[in-house]
């Protein structure tokens, strides 16, 4: 069935091409902010752990001093170490979220890549043309316009729902007026010198009374 397409219509399409665009760019920068948290405070752990562990070597040269010290770096050791272990499970959740915002930019990117095809399309019918030989199908109704298709098999499919059985076996119409027929297809032929589509075949002329 051929489609009109409408400025309106487009210019819709565009706005939900745009938002797609955004949401690409809003889950890819959340994305960002939760890996970037989590390798700063994995790096700032690491670092003070390094730092205690330095600071336990330095105070071995007073024994008295040392072993005081030495229990506390101990104790702050533990403590760091049941930091890191925290944030080690952090970094699952963290891989979990970004899973699933990895899942939520690849189907953002596949609706932007459906909206753009679409978008794209629809300029190409706008700026189209017909050419010479270009078809399309008039489908009747008791010999009223009813739809116009761009192929008669796109007419045959669509009297489907209105009662056609799938089945129906579509016969040459006979020399009965068109409104004798329930549903009869009209083929119509591009030509160019007139700028308009010609019936095909055309119907004989008939002779008009006092015309040669």
């Amino acid at each position: 069935m051929i489609r009109i397409v409408t400025t309106g219509r487009l210019k819709r399409l565009e706005q939900d091409a745009e938002q797609a665009r955004a949401r690409v760019r809003e889950v890819q920068e959340q994305a960002d902010t939760a890996l970037g948290r989590h390798v700063h405070n994995a790096v700032e752990l690491t670092a003070r752990t390094v730092q205690a562990e330095a600071a336990a070597s330095a105070a071995r040269w007073d024994k008295d001093i040392a072993a005081a010290e030495s229990e506390h770096l101990r104790e702050r050791v533990v403590e760091l170490e049941a930091a890191l272990e925290r944030a080690e499970a952090t970094t699952d959740e963290v891989g979990v979220l970004l899973s699933h915002a990895l899942d939520a930019l690849s189907a953002a990117q596949q609706e932007l890549l459906l909206k753009d095809n679409e978008i794209r399309r629809l300029r190409e019918e706008l700026r189209g043309e017909p050419v010479e030989g270009w078809s399309l199908t008039l489908l009747l109704h008791h010999g009223e316009p009813h739809t116009i298709y761009a192929s008669r098999e796109d007419a045959h499919a669509d009297t489907a729902t209105h009662g056609m059985p799938a089945d129906h076996v579509w016969k040459p119409c006979d020399d009965r007026p068109p409104a004798a027929f329930t549903w009869r297809c009209e083929a119509f032929i591009y030509n160019p010198v007139s700028n308009g589509f010609r019936r095909f075949p055309m119907p004989v002329p008939k002779q008009i009374e006092g015309a040669a």
